[in-house]
């Protein structure tokens, strides 16, 4: 193996393990933090030294079934079943389950990432306070080509598991955005076809 693939599998593996004992959420810090760990060459901050996400992935998946094969399948159906019934829930915004419960890679820092869909993120706000929910709202700016875009999150708690909230414009229900992970299409989920997983027992196909 070259040295420079050496390094990207090395920066996989120790930003997989950040990502899966420390519950560093985003692969960007993950594996930025991985890359500090194995010195101070400038060359492995950049370019082709870094690994994609999806290696990344890769490698955090097989840490989670090295580790938890035992435990994956109850931990997965309790998180998934906790996001169908917050998605019932939060009807009126037609949510749409992302992230590591949809594709399974769960770990025991795993939160649940909805996609919500609203005219403002008032209207979502006014709704969980006439339910009495308590939530943190947070506006992230992403850059877009020259353009800068405002996406409100909110954060909820659900028995100690974090819930995390994107609101996005009615009309974005159409337009799905790419995964930072392969950047295809994200998988989405309606609650109809989270549903259907959770009773059939089934895992994601990416279909739907």
């Amino acid at each position: 193996m070259r040295r420079e693939d050496r390094i990207r599998l090395s920066v996989a593996q120790e930003a997989a393990r950040l990502m899966y004992e420390e519950g560093v959420r985003e692969y960007r810090d993950a594996k930025r933090k991985a890359a500090r760990r194995f010195g101070p060459e400038k060359a492995l901050s950049l370019g082709s030294h870094l690994p994609s996400n999806a290696e990344i992935h890769g490698e955090l998946q097989r840490l989670i079934g090295l580790h938890e094969e035992e435990v994956l399948p109850e931990r997965l159906l309790r998180l998934r079943c906790a996001a169908l019934r917050l998605m019932e829930m939060l009807a009126p915004f037609e949510p749409r389950l992302v992230g590591s419960v949809l594709t399974g890679a769960v770990t025991e820092q795993s939160d649940i990432d909805l996609h919500l869909f609203a005219a403002s993120h008032e209207e979502v706000e006014e709704f969980l306070r006439g339910k009495g929910i308590p939530y943190e709202l947070e506006v992230v700016t992403i850059r877009h080509g020259g353009e800068f875009f405002d996406y409100p999150h909110v954060y909820l708690d659900d028995d100690g598991v974090v819930v995390e909230c994107t609101i996005y414009p009615l009309a974005d229900i159409r337009r799905i955005p790419k995964s930072s992970i392969t950047g295809k299409p994200m998988e989405r989920a309606s609650a109809k076809k989270l549903r259907k997983l959770v009773a059939e027992g089934e895992e994601f196909d990416g279909k739907g």
